[in-house]
Formats: structure tokens, C-alpha cells, sequence
């Protein structure tokens, strides 16, 4: 059988492409993880020692074939979300070339597999040294207003993505990738689901891209990216109107996507590490406010309301405590759920015990109705450790406070312990162990739930 599939490997250069369909619908069983005959993509490959990682043929044609027409392009996609969770993967499929393609493919709009491109994005993150160059990478676009972001990335160019029809005349200019990615994200949000594409504005809904977002924030260089203001449109840049690039995306928090709303609780308690930030990330947007030491201000993120709704149910408070309550706290209607995932209540509470470690966020806290939240939160909570968490959230809230008398004394309280640190990143790593796997293959076409082939 090893090595019958081996030959099937020369099939996937084939220029015809029901042959080429052929070699992979056979080989695309033995890219999950436990397939008997997985290591015939790891053929060739070498970990350790001073040279990197090198692809070997059949991760080559994978790669190529992701360009080809959809039925081809949509089994390489899987084979490859399948492999990404291996090390010996990671540089291979973190060439520049390769992520440059797949974040134009994710940004164009009429991407059909863009959703598979963006699990396979998320799996790459994972990786710092591709989360770099994320960061860091620019794309080449050309102004399009036929597009629903009104540009046409040059390299999404495929058998499932063709150019449009006449080609732009526009010349092509450079863009820094992330942005255009977050615009992306919260487009996909915005999809009406119809069988019909050529009826949907964006084909693809880019749920995926939330743990890309939170993979990039685990780094300083990226949570200092989501707290810079910048530009409300990249494609049209205009520095009288910031926005932090955070604000963008906290709104869903709520969204009916487990994976949009995993990933947007972990990039906002990934940026809380940030403590001079906290001002920016409480504050309303009727608010102008910087990051020291920047003193570049844009409106305030308002993040408080979008962390507290997932922990809110439809219980009722007394006139006093309503009023201490954020306005989208107040009233809530009988059939408000908490947030259905232990992960997800976990890492907000966490947000907020992160956010309580400067005093002017504790006060913000008090001020504005968290206590009276988590409280009723505990009441109903089922997982101990959250309920730990609730507690301990609800001593710092309480909690008798230093007098600070000084500037230094209120900068000093800016700087994280590393106990404070270390226990809040293992309590996330055991909370989330089952729920952060790697994604490797779509349940069905709507909602893109992972499991093995």
C-alpha cells in the first residue's frame, strides 16, 4: 500500500487535471494525523542539526496545487491544514512567497477557499517566526471599487480566484498585509450565507482569523501593532482619523462562531499584558487617548461592555446596582446566555484580572458595574477554576488600596510580575488544552467544524 501511494505522488504534476484530482483524492486520507501512510509527505524532510528544513516534492506540488481549480486546489488545502502540525512543516510552509499568496487569496474577496486558507493560515501562526513575517509582510493591490474593499490583491490570481474581467488599469501600489486582513475579518462577519456565491460579497466568512489575530498578539511586537492607532481604511489612509486596530474586532465577542469568539477573547487578554494600555482599552470612544510613551491618541477602545456580555445572564439587578452597569449591561432580555464555552468564560476572566493590575483599571472597574457582573457570573458558574479566578477578581476589586503618591509609584504598578504572568498563561494552557488543537479538516461547508477525514 506504501508504496503504491508513493507513485501516486509523479500523478500530482499531471497535466491533466482529473489526474491530478485522482493522485489526491487517494493521498488526501493519509494527511491526517495517525494515517498509516502520513510519513510519505515527510519523506525527504530532516529536523535538527544547522540546516532548516527543506520541502520535498509532494509538499511542493501541494503548495502549487492550492493555486489550481477549486476541486484540486480545495483537497491540497486540506492535505496541507492536515500537515501543518508538524515542525517540520512550519518553515517550508512559512515561506514568504507561499503566506504572501495565501494572505492575498484570504484578502480577495471572491476567494471560494479563502476559509481554508485562513485555517491554514492559523495553523502556521502558531509559529513565532511566522507570525513575524505576518507583521511585517506587504501585499501588492491594485485600486478596484468592482471589489467589496475596493482593491484586487495581485497575487490571489488562481484557478479558484481568477483575475477580474477587464483587468484594473489602476497601478499597483504596496500595503501592509495585517490591516487589510482585519478589514477581511470583519467583512467576513457581515456574510449572508446563500448557496448561491456569485450572490455573496465575500464568499468566505474568515472565522479562522481570529486565532490568527491571537497568535500574533502573543508577542509584544504584535499587541503593539492592535494598540498603535492607526488608519480607519488602509486602502485609503487619512492620519486626521485613527482607530486602534483592537477596536476593530471586540465587537465579537459574542458572535455565534465559537472559533471568531475564541480567538477575539484570547487577542484581547493577549494585549492586557500590555498595562500601560489599559487606559486605551477601557476607555469609551468618546474618549481620545494614547499608549504611553506614544502620544499619539485615537478613541478609546471600549472593550469592558464586549468582555462582560459573555459572562452576563438575564438575571435582574436592583435600581442601585443597574446603574453602576454599562448601558449594554442594563436590561438585559430573559433569554440572554452566558457564554457556552469554559475556555472562552475563563480567558475573559482573566482579561479582567489583567486589566485590574493597575489601579486605574481597577477603579474603571469598580466604577462601572464588574463586581455586580462576576458576582451573579460565580453564582451560576460550574468550573472551578473559573470560579477561583471569579474570586480572586473579586478580592482585587474589594481589596484595600496603597496610596500611590507618587508618578513612579503609579508606573511601577504598570509592570507585570512574572507570578502574575506564569500563572495566568499555565491556567489558560490547562483551560484551553482541548479546546486549542490545531484545525484539521472542515466538518461541512457552513460552520467549518474540524474533524479527521
Amino acid at each position: 500500500m506504501d508504496a503504491q501511494l508513493r507513485e501516486l505522488v509523479p500523478f500530482l504534476r499531471d497535466k491533466n487535471p482529473q489526474v491530478r484530482q485522482i493522485a489526491l483524492e487517494n493521498l488526501l486520507p493519509q494527511s491526517v494525523k495517525g494515517a498509516h501512510h502520513r510519513d510519505i509527505f515527510f519523506s525527504g524532510l530532516q529536523s535538527g542539526g544547522l540546516q532548516k528544513p527543506k520541502e520535498n516534492d509532494v509538499i511542493r506540488d501541494l503548495k502549487l496545487l492550492c493555486r489550481d481549480q477549486v476541486s484540486v486546489a480545495h483537497d491540497a488545502f486540506r492535505a496541507l491544514v492536515n500537515l501543518s502540525d508538524s515542525p517540520l512543516l512550519i518553515t517550508p510552509l512559512s515561506e514568504p512567497s507561499f503566506l504572501r499568496f495565501i494572505i492575498s487569496y484570504i484578502i480577495n474577496p471572491h476567494s471560494i477557499l479563502a476559509d481554508l486558507a485562513a485555517m491554514l493560515l492559523s495553523n502556521l501562526t502558531a509559529s513565532s517566526a511566522a507570525c513575524s513575517i505576518v507583521l511585517n509582510m506587504k501585499v501588492e493591490v491594485i485600486p478596484d471599487d468592482r471589489l467589496s474593499n475596493s482593491v484586487y490583491p495581485v497575487d490571489s490570481r488562481c484557478g479558484s480566484c481568477p483575475a477580474p474581467v477587464p483587468y484594473p488599469k489602476a497601478d499597483a501600489k504596496e500595503l501592509p498585509a495585517l490591516p487589510l486582513l482585519i478589514e477581511a475579518f470583519v467583512e467576513g462577519a457581515q456574510v449572508v450565507l446563500t448557496e448561491d456565491l456569485s450572490k455573496r460579497t465575500r464568499k468566505s466568512e474568515l472565522h479562522f482569523l481570529a486565532s490568527v489575530f491571537a497568535n500574533i498578539t502573543i508577542s509584544p511586537a504584535g499587541r503593539n501593532y492592535f494598540l498603535s492607532p492607526q488608519p480607519l481604511k488602509v486602502t485609503k489612509p487619512d492620519n486626521t482619523t485613527l482607530e486602534y486596530p483592537l477596536a476593530k474586532i471586540v465587537v465579537f465577542t459574542e458572535h455565534k462562531d465559537t472559533i471568531r469568539r475564541g480567538g477575539v477573547a484570547s487577542a484581547i487578554k493577549n494585549c492586557a499584558f500590555n498595562a500601560p494600555a489599559h487606559k486605551a482599552i477601557l476607555s469609551p470612544e468618546s474618549v481620545q487617548v494614547a499608549v504611553p510613551p506614544s502620544t499619539v491618541t485615537a478613541p478609546g477602545i471600549d472593550a469592558l461592555p464586549y468582555i462582560l456580555l459573555p459572562l452576563a445572564g438575564p438575571e435582574e439587578f436592583d435600581l442601585e446596582d443597574q446603574e453602576k452597569l454599562l448601558e449594554p449591561l442594563q436590561f438585559l432580555p430573559q433569554d440572554k446566555k452566558r457564554e457556552p464555552d469554559a475556555a472562552i468564560r475563563l480567558t475573559h476572566v482573566e482579561t479582567l484580572l489583567l486589566l485590574c493590575h493597575t489601579r486605574w483599571g481597577r477603579d474603571y472597574q469598580r466604577q462601572h458595574g464588574v463586581y455586580e457582573i462576576v458576582r451573579v457570573a460565580h453564582e451560576n458558574e460550574t468550573v472551578d477554576k473559573i470560579s477561583e479566578h471569579i474570586e480572586r477578581l473579586v478580592q482585587l476589586l474589594h481589596g484595600e488600596e496603597p496610596k500611590i503618591t507618587t508618578e513612579e509609584d503609579e508606573l511601577a504598578e504598570m509592570k507585570m510580575t512574572p507570578e502574575l504572568l506564569k500563572e495566568l498563561e499555565q491556567s489558560s494552557k490547562e483551560a484551553v488544552a482541548t479546546e486549542d488543537k490545531k484545525p484539521t479538516e472542515e466538518e461541512d461547508d457552513e460552520d467549518m467544524r474540524i474533524e479527521d477525514i
